[in-house]
């Protein structure tokens, strides 16, 4: 029995199936093509935009505060009973909602 004839073979067989193919992996024949897309959507890159605006807005806003100051130092600033009643309240009925 010739064991070295039928090793040849074996390794001949293994060598072909070893070889990388020439086609693409994302090709499964030459008709089909497949592909990775990721789209986003546009009300996506909305929010995006309207987050980003929000970032660049500063968080303490000089100009009311500085008003603010003004009328403390100067004795004319009023606060209002009503004002503070009718926001406490929309805060709570806010709440109350959900």
């Amino acid at each position: 029995m010739k064991i070295s004839e039928i090793n040849n073979e074996f390794i001949k067989q293994y060598k072909i199936n070893e070889q990388p193919s020439s086609v693409p992996k994302n090709q499964i024949n030459d008709n089909v093509v497949l592909e990775e897309k990721v789209s986003i959507s546009s009300i996506s890159r909305d929010i995006k935009l309207a987050q980003k605006a929000i970032a660049e807005l500063p968080d303490i806003r000089e100009e009311k505060v500085r008003e603010l100051k003004e009328q403390i130092e100067q004795g004319s600033y009023i606060v209002s009973g009503e004002k503070i009643a009718e926001k406490i309240f929309s805060d709570f009925s806010f709440d109350i909602m959900f």
